[in-house]
């Protein structure tokens, strides 16, 4: 019993009902649950709870997972019905991913959506009950950490703590997970549970950590998360940018996340911080302890830090990266997370705020080609794009490289929101785009079986929200030459012969692009 008591008690801030707990042990296995509101993105924070999710499996608890989709439409209406349902789905399958990510076997969980039973008749007239009881100031109160405060509030913020309390008694558990800004709806619960004729719950809070700003991480602040999904190249920039100054062990993200997830899942191995000789050489430190310590002496510089826990994020992200490249669930992130027209402003020139949802592009079919009547250098090609006025022209400079029967009714990548350009007097409308290697060795793009002209070509999280067949020549859509310049300098092939933008890999709804032949080389 002291062992499994340990293992759901260790890292937690607070226990309410320790003796109950105890008390339960000496009989049988805890229930509990842990719910999320399915309303932003998750983030790297989310391995805290699914660090202490092992914990409980490790300890022989049943374990549910409740996506609070309805809560998520209470929540001051961040999203609509529609939306949530995909974004709910999103949920299940992250969390899946990053348990697997850690070791956690799934077959010991139990994910529940909270419409699955919020809608029943006795959960509706418990909900009745508890708001002829509760007070307004109290439900105000119970939320404040938790539901998005307004001036007037709304009455779905007032009801959400009453929900969150009556889950604990439809999902039959003794005890509730949650973070310590949960506290408040905890307390809530306490006092009105047993006034519906309900048992008290155990509640089991784990400690917040800041953001990379030093605030809490929030899915609604981008400069203070790590997303999931971020490439190895967007999370060495936001690390870099992290907040962490020397010696300074108050409210430092990256030391509150090391001592909340990388030592617990590090499972008794040596934290290994590696330095050139010349620094030091390599740190190794066999508990969190001796490294805040060490932190706090100044003993570890903030940049080496940083460089480990790079590394080992990189670890543990990358196979939830893998899984979200499908066709599948690259289409479910854009029905979940919709994302809106990108602003062509002052802003988006800036390297560090480049963005490939800039780039309007798309899968087009090479309908016909012609010798260029001004020159033998150029081709002048008929390019289906998708677009509702029909085809466009593209003049094209492969006339010295590809035959025209290499490029007749073939498939590929076209940027299709330049300025058009008049080249030896034809207008171009497009830019045909190949990767092209050493001694001018150049092919098109090999597309996703099953592509159509007019498919959009994106990377995940920057969905450029043009819809397909929609015309893109437009002043409000037209992408800047020197932007364009910029974002081209990180258009390349990588070792798996994938077409990719800053490692980020390019897809369209049916999987991703490829080269056939080139490794590591530019499209141009």
């Amino acid at each position: 019993m002291e062992t499994k008591l340990e293992f759901i008690t260790r890292n937690l801030q607070e226990v309410i009902g320790q003796e109950k707990l105890i008390s339960i042990l000496k009989e049988r296995d805890l229930k509990v649950y842990w719910g999320t509101a399915t309303t932003g993105k998750p983030h790297i924070a989310y391995f805290v709870p699914m660090c202490k999710i092992a914990d409980f499996l490790k300890a022989g608890c049943e374990v549910t997972i409740l996506l609070a989709d309805l809560h998520a439409v209470l929540d001051n209406l961040k999203a609509s019905w529609e939306t949530v349902q995909f974004r709910t789905l999103y949920y299940e399958r992250i969390i899946k991913s990053m348990l697997t990510s850690i070791g956690v076997p799934l077959e010991k969980l139990k994910f529940v959506r909270g419409t699955d039973y919020q809608l029943s008749k006795e959960y509706t007239m418990d909900v009745y009950k508890m708001a002829t009881i509760v007070t307004e100031h109290d439900a105000k109160k119970a939320g404040a950490e938790v539901v998005k405060q307004v001036d007037n509030a709304l009455l779905s913020g007032l009801l959400y703590p009453g929900l969150q309390a009556l889950d604990e008694e439809y999902l039959k558990v003794d005890a509730q997970f949650g973070g310590v800004d949960q506290r408040k709806i905890f307390v809530f619960a306490e006092k009105y549970m047993p006034a519906l004729g309900y048992e008290k719950r155990i509640h089991l809070m784990n400690p917040m950590v800041p953001g990379l700003t030093g605030t809490k991480m929030s899915s609604s602040e981008e400069d203070s998360k790590i997303d999931l999904l971020d490439s190895s190249a967007s999370l060495k920039k936001k690390l870099k940018k992290a907040f962490c100054e020397p010696g300074n062990i108050e409210n430092n993200g990256i030391l509150a996340f090391t001592k909340s997830v990388l030592f617990p899942l590090n499972s008794g191995k040596d934290f290994v911080i590696e330095r050139p000789e010349s620094f030091g050489g390599t740190l190794t430190f066999k508990d969190y302890d001796s490294l805040e310590t060490a932190f706090a002496k100044q003993e570890v510089h903030p940049g080496d830090l940083k460089g480990a826990i790079e590394k080992y994020l990189n670890v543990l992200l990358e196979p939830i990266r893998k899984d979200f490249t499908t066709p599948e669930n690259i289409k479910l992130i854009q029905q979940a997370y919709p994302a809106g027209k990108p602003a062509h402003t002052k802003a988006n020139v800036v390297d560090d705020d480049l963005s490939p949802s800039l780039m309007d592009l798309r899968v087009g079919l090479i309908e016909d080609v012609k010798q260029h009547p001004e020159t033998n250098s150029l081709y002048v090609c008929t390019v289906n794009v998708g677009d509702l006025s029909g085809p466009r022209s593209v003049v094209s400079a492969l006339a010295n490289v590809l035959s025209q029967e290499e490029l007749r009714g073939k498939m590929g990548m076209f940027l299709c929101n330049l300025k058009p350009v008049l080249l030896k007097g034809v207008e171009s409308k497009a830019v045909m785009l190949c990767a092209v290697g050493k001694q001018k060795v150049t092919e098109l793009i090999s597309v996703p079986e099953g592509s159509k002209p007019g498919d959009k070509i994106f990377t995940e999280g920057h969905f450029n929200e043009l819809s397909n067949h929609e015309d893109a020549c437009d002043a409000s859509n037209e992408l800047e030459r020197k932007v364009w310049d910029k974002l081209q300098a990180d258009l390349k092939t990588d070792e798996e012969l994938k077409v990719v933008w800053r490692s980020l890999p390019l897809c369209t709804v049916k999987g991703q692009l490829k080269s056939k032949i080139l490794k590591n080389v530019h499209i141009k």
